[in-house]
Formats: C-alpha cells, sequence, structure tokens
C-alpha cells in the first residue's frame, strides 16, 4: 500500500471518530436538556421520603426537613421571599416553558389553586431553564396561572434543598410545604389533578 493511500486512510478513520464523539456529545447533551417525565429518584441523600405507587412520596410529619431560603426575582420583575407564606401550606411546582409535561399539568395546578387559595394554599412556581423570561411570561399568559413564580434559569434554587429532595434534571416537579414551612410531599412527575388534590389532602388535614 502506497504512503498516499495509508494516509487517506487515517484521515478517514480520524474523520469517523470525530463525528462519533461529536453525536455523542449532542446525544449526551440533549439527554440533559430534555424535559423529565417521571423519574422516581431525587438522587442520594436521607430525606425521610416514602414513594407511593402512584409516585408521590410523603414525609413523616416529625421527620420533615426545613425548605432553605427561597426568595429573588418573578418573572414579571417582583421580589418573592417563600418565608413570607409561613402559616401556609405552600404548592412548589418546578417548571419550564419549554417543557411539554408542565403544559399538560398547568391547567391542574391553576384549577385546584383557586379551589383552594381561601383555605391557606399558596402555590408558588418555579420557572427553570428558560433562558429569557419572555417565553416563561407567555407560557403563564397561555395557561392562565396567576400565581407567582421564581425565576430560576440555572437551578439554583433546587440546589438548596437538602440533597436527594429534588433532581435537577426532573421536570416538572411539585413539593409541598407544610404550615411551618417544612417539605412534606414531593412528586417528580406530571401530576393530575386528583393525584395533586390528593397530595395536599393528608395536609390540610393537619393542625
Amino acid at each position: 500500500m502506497s504512503a498516499a493511500s495509508c494516509a487517506v486512510q487515517r484521515t478517514e478513520r480520524t474523520r469517523g471518530r470525530a463525528a462519533a464523539l461529536a453525536g455523542a456529545a449532542v446525544a449526551a447533551a440533549l439527554l440533559l436538556s430534555a424535559c423529565g417525565s417521571g423519574g422516581k429518584s431525587g438522587g442520594s441523600g436521607d430525606t425521610g421520603f416514602v414513594t407511593g405507587s402512584d409516585g408521590i412520596a410523603t414525609v413523616d410529619k416529625g421527620s420533615r426537613a426545613q425548605a432553605p431560603e427561597l426568595s429573588g426575582r418573578t418573572i414579571d420583575g417582583k421580589q418573592l421571599d417563600v418565608a413570607d407564606y409561613k402559616g401556609k401550606i405552600v404548592v412548589l411546582n418546578v417548571w419550564g416553558s419549554w417543557c411539554g409535561p408542565c403544559r399538560l399539568e398547568a391547567k391542574n395546578f391553576v384549577t385546584v389553586s383557586e379551589d383552594l387559595k381561601d383555605q391557606g394554599v399558596q402555590f408558588v412556581g418555579i420557572n427553570t431553564r428558560d433562558t429569557s423570561t419572555t417565553p416563561a411570561i407567555a407560557f403563564e399568559k397561555a395557561h392562565g396561572v396567576e400565581y407567582p413564580s421564581l425565576y430560576d434559569p440555572t437551578g439554583k434554587l433546587m440546589l438548596r434543598f437538602e440533597k436527594g429532595t429534588l433532581n435537577p434534571q426532573t421536570i416538572p416537579s411539585t413539593l409541598v410545604l407544610d404550615r411551618d414551612g417544612k417539605v412534606a410531599s414531593r412528586s417528580l412527575s406530571a401530576l393530575s389533578e386528583d393525584n395533586l388534590r390528593k397530595m395536599l389532602k393528608p395536609i390540610l388535614a393537619e393542625k
């Protein structure tokens, strides 16, 4: 085989490896940016969650962890501190305008938030991975969402929770904080209206 032929083969092999590596990198990037569709794990960490067959995980009242400080700018430019809602049950819904399951569950959150607002239940969104607030605002307008949403494009607020509470790659996710500001239940998948009500019912019954 001539030196020229060897050189051509080496070039083709190099190009093939480069293409394969590029393809793997794209696949990995898509996996990381994909909208979660119902993972059950929030990562390692002993957070006391017991997960039922419906995917809703609960924590006994005496074993609940205090939620971290959650404050900042909302998608419409206002300041919000979740601690101001202490004494109320707070539903935290992590969502993104790019997320299909988030669009599917939005109407359920709107309905339940309206039904329970006079029973001391406050809904708060945490918008993540939207590179600007424009699509997030359009999402809320399209789905009739009137409760506030903190703007958290890089997921910093999610990382404040105790390890194992949330999985930053699983969107949508929902946490319910009890009246003392402690994490009482969790879902790492989109919620039907029935399951959202089921998630809240035992916490509403607590005194």
